[in-house]
């Protein structure tokens, strides 16, 4: 998948082509808008060229509901339309709502020099001192000023990086901004958004998105970056082949300048902390409506930690979030959310969503209309039991943390091992690393992260432990900790773990039809003994104490590893078995670790070694999950 092209389609339908076809809702839309191309001028004298879809209506005022984005606010002409009417967006149109769309400093058709995440400066003090939110200041003071009609009142909102902008649009301190959705926020590139989890780096997003997102543009254009030529249908293969990241970054060529920046910045330096928006979300002013799904490839830890350094840090802030079973940007899709891959919802998750939460959501900040208290402070959709949950705060409060043991012989158990010298092992080979899927395919899928885990179960270089058959339900709900004891016969190392729903083997759904985006074109996939990935996560070893001073690993010495993973929302069925996979290698979904403790991002093909990887579970080293039960 070019994750570009992903970003523009999931990206509130951001993408640069009409629909030719008129039909009734298309009609409608031409009949009653009028659109307008404008170049607002920033403080600084960049201009930012930004869309305008006008209500023609001039009986009332109308609210401003405005997206800045990197992916192009085509299509561009005031003749042509982007299609909202093929979207939910057409609600809003027909509540009256101006539509804007700006393409952001440096990108498409604006003025200036694009950096990504451009750092938030909080001390500016001349107009030359410029960041997100002073461009989203100055275009709302605009539009606000010289949009006829508008009643004064502004939103802001955006999917990905898209989302990014609508954090940073909430610390612009406008007085008209009243309401901001971040949904599904780039929010912290290193530790846990895109392309670094904990410090390992997602090669397959990032080597896929810069090669085309990341080209100069020298002046201002409406023609699109092309796409990187791999010759290959098969990313395993294509990854494994092309070798050490040094290799990528040949590549890659000398005109990507934020991929020069990640290959300068391999540890959690000053200039990754000041591209972490999080530190800065204080005394937030407008409404915010933090939304992600819990099953997003690329921008899961945004939502979550983007509505958690608000609560923490800007307590007095109108603060709420939503998370349903959807990959990155599902729930703006025009499809009802009922399923990812094999594994099915019950209901149109993401259609409620549209009519329940963010239509109503706008709605009443922008225009008055309905009731703030419709709305949760966290609405969550758990799986497992497949529902919706109205909650007063996020995580819970009757949360026990309770420890489940890894055991001898496979096993998993709440009690704590009482053995001695007991650990599970295997070795790690980087020339046969483990991958993230069983399928054969190159575009990263969306479906990986309930794809079911038996493949790995069945390798030798998987640790799998399970516990019996659960005799009641067990829901989670919050972030989970694991608490490792390992080993290595190298000096560093990757560890991922995943907790698993394992499905009874006589488990069927109740009804046989497909289901969205189904890896096999009819609804025949043997989900008896099914082994849904709930939640995985990975932890560079290097930088299992900082990440900021990373260290070795001293061979063969048991050592503690301990990361926390992405929360969750799950209930474990009566029926059902909890299990727990840990393992070395993600691939090509992470990088490769050569075991050996170095600069990953310059050392040679020769540098990779296996390694003899032990998981202690015995009395004096209980590796151990923790799981945020509710009581």
């Amino acid at each position: 998948m070019r994750k570009l092209l992903l970003l523009v389609i999931t990206a509130l339908i951001f993408h640069t082509s009409c629909v030719k076809g008129i039909n009734q809702d298309s009609l409608w839309m031409r009949e009653n808008y009028t659109k307008k191309e404008v170049y607002i001028p920033m403080r600084d004298g960049v201009k930012l060229f930004t869309t305008v879809y006008m209500p023609k209506d001039k009986s009332e005022k109308h609210p401003i509901l405005m997206t800045r984005t990197p992916y192009s606010c085509a299509p561009y002409g005031e003749d042509k339309f982007l299609p909202l009417w093929n979207h939910y967006f057409n609600t809003y149109l027909h509540e009256g709502y101006i539509i804007v769309m700006q393409d952001v400093r440096g990108r498409w058709m604006s003025e200036g020099t694009f950096v990504d995440v451009r750092p938030y400066n909080p001390n500016k003090k001349t107009k030359q001192d410029i960041d997100e939110a002073s461009d989203t200041y100055d275009a709302i003071d605009w539009l606000v000023k010289n949009l006829e009609s508008n009643n004064g009142n502004v939103g802001v909102m955006g999917i990905s990086y898209p989302g990014f902008y609508s954090t940073m649009a909430a610390l612009s301190g406008h007085p008209a901004l009243k309401a901001v959705s971040p949904q599904a926020p780039v929010t912290d590139w290193f530790a846990g958004d895109d392309f670094h989890h904990n410090g390992a780096f997602f090669i397959t997003d990032a080597f896929a998105f810069y090669t085309s997102f990341g080209k100069p543009r020298p002046k201002p254009t409406t023609v699109g970056p092309s796409s990187f030529e791999y010759h290959n249908t098969d990313n395993y293969d294509f990854y494994l082949r092309t070798g050490a990241v040094k290799n990528f970054t040949r590549l890659m060529g000398d005109s990507i300048a934020f991929w020069k920046d990640l290959m300068a910045h391999p540890d959690q330096d000053n200039w990754w902390k000041a591209r972490s928006v999080r530190q800065f979300l204080t005394n937030v002013q407008p409404a915010m409506l933090e939304v992600g799904g819990l099953f997003d490839a690329e921008d899961c830890f945004g939502a979550w930690n983007t509505y958690k350094a608000i609560e923490k840090q800007s307590g007095k802030t109108n603060n709420r979030i939503v998370m349903g079973p959807w990959y990155h940007g599902q729930w703006s899709r025009v499809n009802n959310g009922s399923s990812l891959g094999n594994v099915r919802f019950g209901s149109p998750t993401s259609s409620w969503y549209q009519e329940n939460i963010e239509v109503p959501f706008f709605n009443y900040y922008l225009k008055g209309k309905g009731s703030a208290d419709s709305i949760a402070e966290a609405t969550i959709f758990f799986t497992g039991e497949n529902q919706w949950r109205k909650l007063p705060q996020w995580p819970l409060a009757n949360i026990q943390q309770k420890s489940l043991y890894l055991q001898a012989n496979g096993k998993l158990d709440f009690s704590k091992p009482l053995s001695a010298g007991s650990f599970t092992g295997y070795v790690s080979d980087p020339a046969k690393p483990v991958p993230y899927t069983e399928d054969i395919h190159f575009d990263r899928t969306i479906n990986y992260m309930t794809d079911d885990q038996r493949f790995a179960a069945r390798r030798p270089d998987v640790a799998v432990f399970e516990t019996p058959v659960l005799t009641e339900d067990v829901t989670v709900a919050g972030p989970l900790l694991a608490k490792l004891v390992v080993s290595t016969s190298g000096t560093d190392a990757d560890f991922v773990v995943k907790l698993i729903d394992v499905f009874p083997n006589d488990f069927k759904y109740e009804t046989d039809v497909p289901s969205e985006h189904r890896r096999v074109p009819t609804a025949t996939y043997p989900m008896g003994g099914y082994q849904m990935l709930v939640r995985g996560e990975i932890m560079r070893g290097k930088y299992r104490n900082s990440f900021e001073k990373p260290e070795a690993f001293k061979p063969n010495t048991p050592t503690d590893v301990n990361f926390s993973l992405p929360d969750v929302a799950h209930t474990f069925k009566k029926g059902h078995k909890i299990m727990v996979q840990i393992q070395s290698s993600w691939f090509p979904l992470v990088d490769r670790n050569p075991q050996v403790f170095t600069n990953i991002y310059t050392c040679d093909d020769k540098d990779f070694r296996k390694a003899d990887i032990r998981i202690y579970h015995d009395a004096q080293h209980a590796s151990h999950i923790e799981l945020p039960v509710i009581k």
